[in-house]
């Protein structure tokens, strides 16, 4: 097959890092190569394709001619393949070269360009092969890190990081972007108010069980912590007070403090400290103070912390954060 060798050979050229700025530089190559990983019927031909578009989107000097050429049709040529490739090899290859793209230059038009947040997410949770899925992954988280809250894509990327939060294989990956991105200050207003984004939060720390075992559940115990430390960057803002202190996020907060396995320590002292901030606001004090578990697990709280202390355990000893249990405890018995 003709066809097939040429894109093989094309594919070996492409791997040299001495020909890829000048490959790029063609827009005959990356025709062929679009059109080959799209209408053609042999599986090795597509593959050769992809793999030609992911090596030439390796050199960092491409990555902004091959997200422009033809008004987007390599993106839209990897999207396809991603999702609809029978075959394995090339939707995780054709994921790989949409992760090579993703950078600061390229995000806000692969963001823009239809469908491919949604997709990614898709992919990452629904495709029957768990590198498939990982790859996707990892090219969402990558693009998530240079959208920003200014750009047009920014409400597609938190509804492709809810559906990506289902993934089971992402290792952490996506609930990190959650913690990372309420971190920053100008974020946490959009991401407070956004539709299922709260009790996506929510049902990740209400999934996590003490009787899961670390070793084999560490990525559970990871996104755990990045969620609740991501409601505590939320609850860092006063402005979000009212908003945060409804029944999803109380729930996740008193499940969170509750944690009695040392895998838990972090997670505890992120639920007491984004419990604080709620409680910072008066008029959320009443609701706290009668939510179930609220104040026992608070109880707890100041019970292990007056125990670390008489022990002369410094501050606390899984995050280094100070004391707040028994002050937050004695406001909320105030308000009942």
């Amino acid at each position: 097959n003709a066809r097939e060798y040429a894109a093989a050979v094309l594919m070996d050229l492409a791997s040299h890092p001495a020909n890829q700025i000048e490959m790029a530089k063609i827009d005959k190559v990356l025709g062929t190569f679009v059109k080959l990983a799209i209408v053609e019927g042999k599986v090795e031909t597509r593959e050769y394709a992809v793999s030609g578009l992911q090596n030439l989107a390796f050199e960092k000097q491409n990555r902004r001619q091959l997200v422009t050429y033809g008004s987007g049709v390599v993106i839209e040529a990897l999207k396809k393949t991603t999702s609809m490739d029978a075959n394995d090899k090339t939707r995780r290859r054709s994921a790989g070269a949409l992760t090579n793209l993703a950078c600061d230059e390229t995000a806000d038009l692969m963001g823009k360009h239809a469908g491919l947040l949604k997709t990614l997410a898709h992919v990452s949770i629904s495709d029957q092969n768990a590198d498939v899925q990982q790859r996707a992954t990892l090219a969402l988280t990558k693009l998530s890190n240079s959208i920003t809250v200014k750009m047009s894509s920014w409400s597609n990327l938190l509804d492709a990081l809810i559906t990506a939060s289902q993934c089971k294989v992402a290792d952490g990956i996506v609930t990190a972007m959650f913690r990372v991105k309420t971190r920053a200050e100008e974020n946490r207003a959009s991401m407070v108010n956004h539709p299922r984004l709260l009790e996506t939060l929510s049902r990740i720390v209400l999934d996590t069980q003490d009787t899961f075992d670390v070793k084999k559940s560490p990525a559970a115990y990871k996104d755990c912590e990045n969620v609740t430390k991501a409601i505590a960057h939320l609850a860092n803002d006063p402005l979000n007070h009212k908003t945060i202190c409804n029944k999803h996020i109380l729930a996740a907060l008193v499940h969170g403090a509750s944690l009695s396995s040392p895998a838990g320590a972090v997670t505890r002292d992120a639920a007491i400290l984004a419990m604080e901030r709620m409680a910072m606001d008066h008029s959320n004090r009443p609701m706290m103070a009668r939510y179930p578990g609220m104040l026992v697990s608070i109880a707890k709280a100041t019970e292990r912390e007056m125990n670390e202390e008489l022990n002369g355990v410094p501050k606390s000893s899984a995050s280094g954060q100070p004391r707040l249990a028994k002050p937050l405890l004695m406001s909320l018995l105030v308000a009942m």
